[in-house]
């Protein structure tokens, strides 16, 4: 029988045949059922864990399917002049249940609890075997691969074990020629601009950190300080705004969802960027490794500011003398590392010094303190590079880092996705749950940090820190999967702020309560930080 005689309609499938209606029908309906079958699962797990979670204090989402994320998106559209951020959010509902220091509440269909009390995250952070990174984590996937940050299990493991010679004290201290390079070029570029009425110095700060993990790392300059506008920092802003915007919008979960949104095309635009600007790094320290060439020649120059690699350095030729010696890690894994360190070793690192110079510029009292101590070590010399000895005898200065990073974590809260059934302050809390480690208002603790929105320097002095919980100050994470690169992010601190500080007076222009905070990657100024700079005049 032809086609055109048969009684009922039919499709023609990719390869030209013919297909019968009811056929196609039938596979319709299987499919229909099959997908209401996974969306009827998903609802009984959501169910069970709702049995447990509801116990515990916390939000009832409004919608089963988004959560109380449809909570949230209302109040960052309710008004354009004052847009209240997630942080602030985050911190309102802290204040709702302060009395346990735990609440929960739900992000599309996937249970949250968040804790921050020092006992609880104890649990958390001490576990040998709660590693696993929460599922929003994966939203970073496609910067970050599965680097260090991202990973888990054995590979997390073993990549931990292999990166970890690179930050050995020794090869520390090799990095603070680099420090005092960089921070020399930005105390200059200050000098350029100290007669103006203020600075954002956000902006001249992570110019200089970026320049100085490009150095000491890869083995590469840049000049980003001698050119502000820096592609590469633009598009790691804007890949952190994409995330935060994606990870409060179940819907733009999907990848083929996000891939057509607005957010989708600005993210793999800048993406584009970033591995771009890394893959060509590798690329070419690996044929200077491979053609036997001398630490100091120039020969790499590309474009969009990359200038030449001056010496052969310690985290980069580590991961390309692996994969020389093992071709399991290969150049996208390397770029994973990589990409991870460029972002965790300098937009970090940047906040943290931003936010020490913005509440010394606040505290005259503190900042006297700070310079007097930079004056018993160095005197009247402004120009001798800082010494590893010397950063030892930084202790106050220690002190004011240290409580800057208490009221401005740079990470304001860790996300760990639990394996298996875990009991806290008596609450039952299932496996699959995130566990949302708020760092920002652990820091807040009023019993332990007594008025804790006060800067007070003090409290890190060594008789104040004797007795303190372990875990109630933990800025840079803590237990296994604490922060590799903790003491390179010190050093450089200490060397870039003594730096400034030795030259400089600095003026903070905005009190704290106008300073609006953006949660992102790091917590950011939503509008930077002015800074009024004059030079320290000297008897």
């Amino acid at each position: 029988m032809d086609a055109i005689s048969r009684p009922y309609p039919y499709l023609r499938s990719f390869s030209g045949n013919l297909i019968d209606w009811p056929v196609t029908t039938f596979l319709l309906c299987v499919f229909i059922s099959l997908a209401f079958i996974q969306i009827l699962a998903i609802l009984i797990r959501r169910q069970s864990l709702a049995r447990l979670i509801n116990k515990i204090p916390g939000l009832t989402p409004r919608n089963p399917f988004l959560g109380n994320v449809t909570i949230m998106n209302q109040v960052f559209d309710s008004t354009d002049k004052v847009r209240v951020i997630l942080l602030q959010v985050l911190c309102g509902f802290s204040h709702m249940f302060d009395k346990e220091r735990i609440f929960r509440f739900w992000i599309g269909m996937q249970p949250v609890v968040a804790l921050y009390k020092p006992e609880t995250v104890e649990a958390i952070f001490s576990s040998p075997t709660i590693l696993e990174k929460s599922e929003e984590y994966a939203l970073l996937h496609p910067w970050l691969g599965s680097g260090l940050l991202t990973s888990s299990g054995n590979k997390w493991r073993a990549r931990r074990k292999m990166v970890t010679p690179a930050f050995h004290f020794r090869i520390l201290e090799d990095f603070i020629v680099v420090f005092n390079e960089q921070s020399q070029i930005l105390v200059e570029k200050l000098k350029q601009v100290q007669n103006h009425k203020w600075v954002n110095m956000v902006s001249f700060v992570t110019l200089c950190t970026l320049d100085a993990i490009c150095e000491s790392a890869m083995g590469i300059q840049i000049h980003a300080q001698k050119n502000k506008n820096c592609s590469y920092v633009q598009a790691v802003y804007e890949v952190g705004e994409t995330f935060m915007a994606r990870m409060s919008k179940p819907w733009l979960w999907p990848e083929l969802l996000f891939a057509l949104s607005p957010h989708g095309r600005r993210f793999r635009k800048n993406l584009k960027k970033l591995h771009d600007f890394t893959r060509k790094v590798i690329l070419n320290r690996k044929a200077q490794i491979l053609n036997g060439l001398k630490a100091n020649e120039d020969d790499f120059t590309t474009d969009n500011a990359i200038g030449s690699l001056k010496r052969p350095q310690a985290f980069l030729d580590l991961l390309i003398n692996y994969h020389l010696n093992d071709s399991s890690l290969t150049i996208e894994d390397i770029r994973d590392e990589v990409d991870t360190f460029m972002f965790e070793g300098h937009d970090t690192t940047a906040m943290g010094i931003s936010w020490t110079l913005y509440l010394i510029g606040l505290d005259p009292v503190v900042q006297k303190k700070v310079q007097d101590e930079l004056d018993s070590i160095f005197g009247n010399d402004t120009e001798r590079p800082v010494t590893v000895e010397d950063t030892k005898k930084m202790k106050y200065l220690e002190c004011a880092i240290k409580e800057s990073l208490r009221l401005f974590p740079s990470v304001p809260f860790f996300g760990r996705l639990l394996k298996e059934d875990l009991v806290i302050n008596g609450y039952h809390i299932p496996k699959g749950t995130t566990c949302f480690l708020f760092v920002f208002m652990l820091h807040r603790d009023s019993e332990i940090f007594p008025n804790p929105e006060t800067y007070d320097p003090d409290r890190f002095l060594p008789q104040n820190v004797a007795g303190r919980h372990p875990y109630a100050y933990v800025p840079f994470s803590a237990g296994p999967r604490n922060c590799i690169g903790q003491r390179y992010a010190m050093m450089e601190e200490k060397v870039i702020i003594a730096n400034i500080l030795r030259n400089f007076n600095l003026t903070s222009l905005d009190p704290r309560d106008k300073v609006q905070l953006v949660a992102e990657m790091v917590i950011r100024p939503k509008e930077g930080l002015r800074m009024k700079i004059t030079p320290r005049m000297r008897e």
